[in-house]
C-alpha cells in the first residue's frame, strides 16, 4: 500500500481515484477545485480530502493529476499551495491531463529540481474506460520513473506503455485524438449517406463492422449517431476541440500538414457556437443531418 493523492475529480478522475483506493488498496487523499465534489468522493469511497493541492500532496508517494488544460495543470502544480510545494523528495508526480508537450517538459524540469520524478500519462478510453478500469495510458518520462509509476497505473490500465522522453505521452495523445476525429468524420458521413439512401442501417452495420471499416466508434456509437442522440456519452465536443487545438499548435512547430484536422476543429467550433459544446464528440453527425 502506498500513500497516493489524486488531484481533479472530473468524469475521468473521480472513478480513477476510486480504483486506486478500492482495487489498488492504496491510502488515497483527493483534492478538487469544488470541495463539494471531493466530499462526495470521500462519502462514496472513503479515504480523505484536502483543501489544497499542497496539503493533498504532503507525505504522498504518488501524486496524480487529471485536470482540464495547461493553465489548470500549472495552477494545481505551482505556487505556495501547489502540489510541488507539498511533494517530498523521491515522490512521483503523474499527470493524466491531456495537455501540451511543452507543459509536460516544463513540469519534468521543475520536478527534477526538487528531486521528484515525473511522468506525463494522458489516457484514452473515455468515461467508460475510467469507470471500468480499462484505460490506455501513453507515457513520457524517464524509465525509472515509469517503472515506479506502474504500481499505480496498472490499477486502471488496460494497456500502458512508455513511449519516450518527457512529453512523448502528450504527443502520442495528440496522435490518438487526430486519428479519432478522422474516423468520426468519416463514420458520420457514411452513416448519413446510408440513411439518405434509404438503407436499413442496422443491417449495414452488421456487415461492414466485420470488415476493414470496423472501429470502436462504429461498434459503440453508430446507433446513437443515427438516432441523433449526443448527450450523456462522456467525451464532450468542447474537450475534443481543445485537444485538437493542442495538436494543431504542435503541428505548426514540427511542420506536420493536417488539413482535415483543421477543418474538423472548425466543425466542433460550429457545434459550440450552436450551444452544444457539451454534446459527445459524435455530434459531428449533427452538422450533416441539418
Amino acid at each position: 500500500m502506498a500513500k497516493v493523492s489524486f488531484l481533479g475529480l472530473g468524469v475521468m478522475g473521480y472513478p480513477m481515484a476510486g480504483h486506486l483506493l478500492r482495487k489498488g488498496g492504496h491510502e488515497v487523499t483527493v483534492y478538487n477545485r469544488s470541495a463539494a465534489k471531493a466530499a462526495q468522493w470521500v462519502k462514496e469511497y472513503g479515504g480523505k480530502s484536502a483543501p489544497t493541492p499542497r496539503e493533498a500532496a504532503q507525505g504522498a508517494d504518488f501524486v496524480l493529476m487529471c485536470v482540464g488544460n495547461d493553465d489548470d495543470v500549472r495552477s494545481v502544480a505551482y505556487g505556495d499551495n501547489g502540489a510541488l510545494a507539498g511533494l517530498k523528495k523521491g515522490a512521483l508526480l503523474i499527470d493524466h491531463t491531456t495537455a501540451s508537450a511543452v507543459v509536460a517538459r516544463e513540469l519534468h524540469a521543475k520536478c527534477k529540481e526538487k528531486g521528484v520524478g515525473f511522468v506525463d500519462a494522458p489516457v484514452s478510453g473515455g468515461q467508460a474506460g475510467a469507470v471500468n478500469g480499462q484505460l490506455g495510458i501513453m507515457c513520457g518520462g524517464e524509465q525509472a520513473d515509469y517503472d515506479n509509476a506502474l504500481a499505480v497505473l496498472n490499477v486502471y490500465a488496460k494497456m500502458c506503455a512508455l513511449i519516450g522522453a518527457p512529453g512523448a505521452g502528450q504527443l502520442t495523445k495528440m496522435v490518438n485524438q487526430v486519428a479519432i476525429v478522422g474516423i468520426l468524420q468519416g463514420l458520420s458521413e457514411a452513416l448519413n449517406f446510408g440513411m439518405r439512401a434509404g438503407l436499413d442501417m442496422e443491417k449495414v452495420i452488421s456487415v461492414i463492422s466485420q470488415g476493414a471499416a470496423q472501429s470502436w466508434q462504429m461498434q459503440n456509437r453508430w446507433k446513437t449517431m443515427v438516432e441523433g442522440k449526443f448527450e450523456g456519452f462522456g467525451f464532450a465536443s468542447d474537450w475534443m476541440r481543445k485537444d485538437l487545438n493542442i495538436a494543431l499548435a504542435e503541428a505548426k512547430k514540427n511542420g506536420a500538414y493536417m488539413p482535415g484536422t483543421a477543418v474538423i476543429e472548425q466543425y466542433f467550433g460550429r457545434i459550440a457556437a450552436a450551444g452544444h459544446g457539451r454534446w459527445d464528440n459524435t455530434a459531428l453527425m449533427s452538422l450533416l443531418k441539418s
